[in-house]
């Protein structure tokens, strides 16, 4: 097998990005000269796409709204051994890239996430900050402490990952997904802390705080449900057998003393509650047999696909 150069695409999603995006390609053209940049077109008003492409990248529209919707668009129809993802609207620090791509290459990684360092006052807004650490932590007790920066658009992907990633996410939420993605395949990453800049004078956040933190927040549970399902029915099961304790501890001493059944009503409350909790242990039980049987085929399919450092020859990318 003969050693190559790895392909390399960039890929930068936009919406309305047209103060900083022909500044953003040109910037990873500079950093990444052999470098193939896309950007993902969705649904942009202001001209973004004719400059994208006025500054050499090619672009791809993407009609469903959404940054995970672009993702997955660019995940599916762009090939190379690897894949910088980063935002169009000049907040990352693109001379970083370079050390990105050649820690992920040096240390047989699959994916590289880029900290955020905020290096001006207003690169985040009050909001996004505490949502931020907050889902941050949430994610770190669920899922496990692998990632400090999952919110984090700046990652370097090799291709194992990228195909055998599913991208079910519509929205802002893709970050999440991949972070959990990553910690339940056991793949392995590591981080480098970058520079975050604020958005350009007239540049608006697409991100909404309160919409995507309640999108990202329905992603989450939807990921524990998925990825560890026997934790998430049994602390359900726990929380049904402890209100039906409450509700059953004073009728059952009552029985004792009396050998009567007061508050019928009440009682049938509780012995559903039990039912329930049952109910939801056994299906934990068996949704977690089930997940570990899909972990173990998605684990064998990203075995199937090549390491990036064994890849077979291919062309370049202007080829």
């Amino acid at each position: 097998m003969t050693a190559h150069t790895p392909s390399l695409a960039v890929i930068l999603p936009c919406h309305n990005e047209a103060l900083s995006i022909a500044r953003v390609v040109a910037d990873f053209r500079r950093v990444l000269p052999a470098a193939r940049i896309y950007v993902l077109d969705n649904n942009s008003s202001d001209g973004t796409a004719a400059l994208a492409g006025g500054a050499g990248a090619s672009v791809i529209t993407e009609r469903q709204q959404g940054k995970g919707n672009a993702v997955r668009r660019a995940f599916s129809d762009i090939d190379a051994d690897l894949y910088i993802i980063a935002d169009g609207d000049g907040t990352y620090d693109t001379n970083r890239a370079g050390e990105m791509v050649a820690k992920l290459l040096n240390e047989h990684l699959d994916m590289v996430v880029g900290v955020r360092r905020e290096t001006q006052a207003g690169a985040y807004r009050a909001g996004h900050r505490w949502g931020n650490r907050l889902f941050n932590i949430i994610v770190r007790r669920l899922f496990g402490d692998k990632f400090t920066d999952i919110f984090s658009g700046y990652r370097v992907f090799s291709r194992r990952f990228v195909k055998s990633f599913p991208a079910l996410s519509t929205g802002f939420e893709i970050e999440t997904e991949m972070s959990v993605h990553a910690i339940h395949l056991r793949l392995p990453t590591a981080e480098i802390e970058t520079d975050y800049f604020e958005r350009g004078e007239g540049s608006v956040s697409k991100l909404k705080t309160y919409r995507d933190g309640f999108r990202i927040l329905l992603m989450v549970i939807k990921l524990l449900k998925a990825v560890r399902p026997l934790g998430l029915f049994s602390a359900l099961a726990l929380l049904l057998f402890a209100i039906a304790l409450a509700l059953g501890m004073p009728i059952l001493w009552h029985f004792v003393e009396t050998h009567t059944v007061p508050r019928i009503p009440t009682t049938v409350g509780v012995v559903g509650l039990v039912m329930l909790s049952a109910i939801s242990l056994i299906t934990g039980i068996i949704l977690d047999s089930i997940m570990l049987a899909e972990t173990a085929y998605k684990r064998l399919f990203y075995l199937a696909l090549p390491a990036t450092n064994h890849v077979a020859p291919s062309r370049s990318p202007d080829a």
